[in-house]
């Protein structure tokens, strides 16, 4: 990011019926180049004219995102297709139906006209609609596809409210706008259609079990399992590199509820006698972690729904905690635990233990 700062504007809006001035602006500012923050159900996107290669560049330059990683593009219309994807699938068709508006990005092969900063090289372009108002109204209003990853610099957990965005990017983006809370809480569910069997590249709000219920036979990449993507080059957003970071270390601790309890527990006494503040994350039915480090829970263990909407926010609070280490407890890797659990292993960066 070169040193000149922005000067960021922050535009408030309805959620439910965002105001028309302020859309007007924020499309506009698209349509110019610029870089705007908006609100989607997953997490708030940071988004440039997709058509514009060099409005896409500014992207990786205000995240400090690595080149390689492509983009998913935003639309309004299943029209805007047209200039994205060289061809659309019947297995496309069915999963838009179901699917769209919603937090379901399908990767198609790409159209021509792709810039290679969307594609990030690749022969395939990642896309999808997204189920919130005040998205919706932006892309209409910009008139063009709107590429767009998570509002954050890059590594860092994605933001769920506008006050992330301006923790990470204030002074470096056009504008924001803040249409309250996302309500999934983690990125879309991402799925290739251009190999033989589909196959889930990142877990997200729509789980394995709903793709399935549409197509029959879907696969589960195993880097989207593991966490980490150990290729050259991410075939998805979101694949190869450390993501969601908090600032402190983070340990991921799995297997049965009362053995990752008590090994949490001598870690965290280990830290507090080393004068360490340990960071917990946990949740509403779990141990009672209080005496022996700073406990934030992230929602209830048996729905995992609610883990996905306060996960961001809880890695945040850490941050503002201040804490030296952080041990966060494993999920169950099924339906949206497996989206849980995919971020978590990525914030750990490889440190898991299994009790």
């Amino acid at each position: 990011m070169s040193g000149n700062r922005i000067n960021t504007r922050y535009i408030k809006v309805d959620q439910a019926h965002p105001e028309a001035d302020a859309i007007a602006e924020a499309g506009l500012i698209l349509r110019g180049g610029g870089l705007v923050a908006f609100p989607t159900e997953t997490v708030y996107g940071l988004g440039a004219d997709a058509t514009n290669g060099l409005a896409v560049a500014r992207i990786f330059e205000a995240k400090g995102r690595p080149p390689d990683n492509p983009i998913i593009v935003h639309v309004a219309f299943r029209s805007q297709l047209n200039a994205l994807a060289a061809s659309i699938s019947a297995a496309a068709e069915i999963l838009m139906d179901a699917f769209w508006p919603g937090p379901l990005t399908i990767i198609l092969p790409a159209g021509t006209g792709v810039p290679e900063a969307v594609t990030a090289g690749l022969t395939t372009v990642a896309v999808r609609m997204p189920d919130h108002p005040v998205a919706l109204a932006l892309i209409k209003a910009a008139g063009v596809p709107v590429a767009a990853p998570s509002a954050n610099l890059s590594g860092k957990p994605s933001p769920t409210r506008a006050e992330h965005v301006v923790q990470d990017l204030d002074g470096r983006i056009d504008a924001i706008l803040d249409g309250g809370p996302a309500g999934v809480g983690v990125e879309s569910t991402v799925l290739d259609l251009t190999s033989q069997v589909p196959i889930i590249l990142r877990p997200g709000g729509i789980t394995p079990e709903e793709l399935r219920a549409c197509l029959g036979r879907v696969e589960v990449d195993r880097d989207a399992i593991s966490g980490y993507c150990d290729g050259e080059s991410p075939r998805s957003p979101g694949m190869k590199y450390t993501h969601y970071a908090p600032r402190a270390p983070l340990l991921l601790v799995t297997g049965s509820q009362p053995a990752v309890a008590s090994k949490i527990l001598e870690m965290a006494r280990v830290e507090a006698g080393g004068g360490r503040r340990a960071g917990i994350l946990t949740y509403s039915d779990s141990s009672d972690y209080s005496t022996v480090g700073e406990v934030v829970v992230a929602g209830r263990r048996d729905k995992p729904e609610t883990v996905a909407a306060g996960l961001y926010s809880a890695l945040r609070r850490f941050n503002e905690m201040g804490v030296d280490i952080i041990f966060a407890e494993g999920l169950e890797e099924k339906g949206v635990g497996l989206a849980v659990m995919n971020r978590l292993k990525k914030a750990a960066g490889g440190r898991i233990i299994k009790v």
